[in-house]
């Protein structure tokens, strides 16, 4: 009786691991969609040729800033609280990564601010270009992020050091690059760039379908169908070489071992996220492909984000389910952290359980705040207000 006990306890832990990891999974999709913001700022002088156009560009994606940050603050904040090791490995050691994407996030919100303030110094473009730091940097190194999920990262973790009566330091990069290392892996810089163009597909179909002025939407396609091409180069060229690459997965002893294709075997094992993953990629290219053929049409941001969201699960998924390490280590193989060895109490997942049942309220009122906040598209009578940036 008591064996099937704590059989029961390790089922109900296990659930709760695979459940907060498939809400980081949705969280990092809505996050990824979300940086249509970044990918329309990274194209300000492509899509506005005139002052006017710019402003109604930087207007438009004013209004949704603050969903893009207060998402990646959250997925942060869901990995700190259900996977506690991860956060103080990847955010904690390799923390020059995540301190430029913090600080062209930080620029961003000033540039938004300032760039038409009275007494503005430096100049309007100055703080457009700032824009544009952040429009490229910021998916470039989120997407450089998750893709060390599948190449693996240069740390060390030794849990005996907590018993040490000096400060324990658990987890450590082997280097003194605190993370900026992984930037000289191609396989990351790859994926970093697909990212990058991603977004500014969405940011693309964004501006159409929020910015009601001709000129601007007659830029559209031509830009939508190059980035369309330079992203399915870059994400087919790593996602084709991840299938069929080796994979770090974890035995029944719990040691991480090499295991060839693991990604692949993967879908093949989960069956049902080749389904959505087929789902995810021809929304996207409906909403793409839509909209470049027929004229008229400006909802394509919907299919397409809707499509990018259930690829990025799907991404996830494959990733930390069905015995896989889901942040591997380069350095010492049996430091990789795996949703078993990397998670908070039972206790602790047990309790935001709970807690996080409130998403769907939360979910809720986004909808109805960015309904309120898009009931009437912009055009050039929007950006004379007080309020315009």
């Amino acid at each position: 009786m008591q064996a099937n006990q704590e059989r029961a306890i390790t089922m109900t832990y296990e659930f709760l691991q695979h459940y907060w990891w498939l809400l980081i999974a949705v969280l990092g999709g809505l996050l990824v969609f979300l940086m249509f913001v970044q990918g329309a700022n990274s194209m300000i002088f492509q899509l506005g040729k005139t002052d006017i156009e710019r402003r109604l560009v930087v207007n438009s994606t004013g209004r949704k800033w603050e969903f893009t940050f207060t998402t990646l603050v959250t997925f942060g904040g869901a990995f700190f609280a259900s996977f506690p090791l991860f956060y103080s490995t990847s955010f904690g050691s390799a923390y020059w990564v995540w301190v430029i994407i913090l600080f062209s996030f930080i620029i961003q919100a000033v540039s938004y601010e300032f760039q038409n303030k009275a007494g503005n110094l430096l100049g309007v473009k100055t703080f457009q270009t700032c824009l544009i730091i952040n429009g490229i940097v910021g998916p470039l190194l989120i997407g450089g992020a998750v893709a060390t999920f599948f190449t693996g990262s240069n740390f060390i973790v030794e849990k005996a050091n907590i018993a040490n009566e000096m400060p324990a330091v658990i987890s450590q990069w082997a280097n003194a690059s605190r993370g900026l290392d992984v930037l000289l892996n191609p396989w990351v810089v790859i994926f970093g760039l697909a990212v990058v163009f991603l977004a500014r597909i969405l940011g693309t179909l964004y501006i159409n379908n929020n910015v009601n002025d001709d000129a601007i939407r007659s830029r559209v396609r031509p830009q939508l169908i190059i980035n369309t091409v330079l992203f399915l180069v870059f994400f087919l060229t790593f996602f084709v070489r991840t299938l069929i690459s080796d994979g770090y997965a974890v035995a029944a002893s719990g040691e991480i071992v090499m295991e060839p294709m693991k990604y692949l075997n993967n879908l093949l094992d989960m069956w049902y996220l080749i389904v959505v993953l087929l789902v995810g990629v021809l929304l996207l290219l409906f909403g793409i492909v839509r909209t470049i053929l027929q004229k008229d049409y400006i909802k394509g941001i919907w299919p397409a984000g809707i499509g990018v969201v259930l690829v990025v699960i799907v991404l996830f998924l494959i990733v930390g389910y069905n015995n896989t390490a889901y942040y591997p280590s380069t350095a010492d193989l049996q430091s990789s952290l795996t949703l078993q060895n990397s998670c908070s109490s039972q206790f602790t997942l047990t309790a935001m359980f709970y807690a996080s049942l409130i998403i769907p309220f939360v979910l809720a009122y986004i909808f109805y705040a960015w309904r309120s906040i898009d009931s009437k598209e912009i055009d050039s009578k929007e950006i004379s207000d007080d309020h315009a940036y």
